[in-house]
């Protein structure tokens, strides 16, 4: 993919596979939704969470999108890079109010608002500093 490709299949697509990194090296992997803060993938989460504890040790993360069902239309990337906590609460607030914009199709701030203020204080938010990608577009190979 093209990076305006790239960066069209990230605002696409509001799921992605996160990748954290375990104490004992092995992977964490789960679903997240994300929103797009400064163009880039940005997600919070529960301060208490695995990923979260994983992050504080090593900011180091893969994430995954990918689409599509038949071999010839899938398509996808995967993007490595670190993260950037953020801990504040009016910066948690704003990730989390672009996190439930995509997930939920909202578009009113105020419901938006209502939604995000319920968890936001025991939330911290990331934004990922690509380091690097990987793409690939099946559709191109017919």
């Amino acid at each position: 993919m093209t990076d305006d490709e790239v960066t069209a299949f990230i605002e696409e697509n509001p799921k992605f596979q996160l990748a954290t990194i375990n104490r004992d090296g092995t992977p964490h992997l789960v679903t997240m939704f994300s929103g797009l803060v400064e163009g880039k993938i940005a997600f919070w989460t529960y301060r208490k969470s695995r990923k979260a504890h994983n992050l504080a040790r090593d900011p180091r993360v893969t994430c995954l999108i990918e689409a599509g069902t038949d071999y010839f239309e899938l398509r996808g990337l995967m993007l490595y890079g670190t993260v950037r906590t953020l801990t504040e609460p009016n910066d948690v607030r704003y990730v989390g109010s672009q996190v439930v914009r995509r997930m939920m199709g909202l578009t009113d701030d105020d419901a938006i608002a209502a939604v995000v203020d319920q968890t936001v204080a025991k939330r911290h938010a990331y934004i990922v500093e690509p380091t690097g990608v990987a793409s690939w577009d099946h559709r191109k190979l017919t």
